[in-house]
């Protein structure tokens, strides 16, 4: 197939993280519009998929985590075509240092219950936010063992 030989899918990472009841979000400034979504990010060259998650979680919400499962991967293809590959990770959050500069575009880090996320639904960034949720709300936890580092 023409113009496919250099088509890669865009690699990210999410982690849930849960606290008394309410999961670890981040606000975000997307096209000038503040969404909601998991702390997430792109596997960077060199790393595996759950070093992935622990950093991203770290620079986006300025929370360490401990990585307990895998919740899923997830394909989605974005309105201007994009395809992503969304690994999904649950997390235990360890400790937090609120003095450390968020990522570039991260208005906020914020806690929300299951039904305050589902009632934001318009302001996910995208449909993987809540599907990702739902899917660990709903027990759905994998070995951390079923996505292996070769690397």
């Amino acid at each position: 197939m023409a113009g496919t030989r250099d088509w890669h899918p865009r690699v990210t990472v999410a982690s849930v993280v849960a606290r008394e009841g309410r999961l670890l979000l981040v606000e975000e400034r997307i096209d000038g519009a503040r969404v909601l979504n998991q702390p997430a990010g792109h596997l960077e060259p060199g790393e595996s998929l759950a070093e992935a998650a622990g950093r991203e979680t770290l620079e986006e919400t300025g929370w360490r985590i401990r990585l307990e499962a895998f919740v899923g991967a997830y394909q989605w293809t974005a309105p201007g075509g994009d395809q992503y590959l969304r690994f999904a990770f649950a997390g235990q959050a360890l400790s937090h240092d609120p003095a450390r500069p968020l990522d570039a575009g991260i208005e906020r880090a914020l806690w929300l219950s299951p039904d305050e996320l589902r009632a934001q639904a318009a302001r996910h960034r995208s449909p993987l936010v809540w599907r990702v949720a739902a899917d660990w709300l709903a027990g759905r936890r994998h070995p951390l063992s079923l996505v292996e580092w070769l690397g």
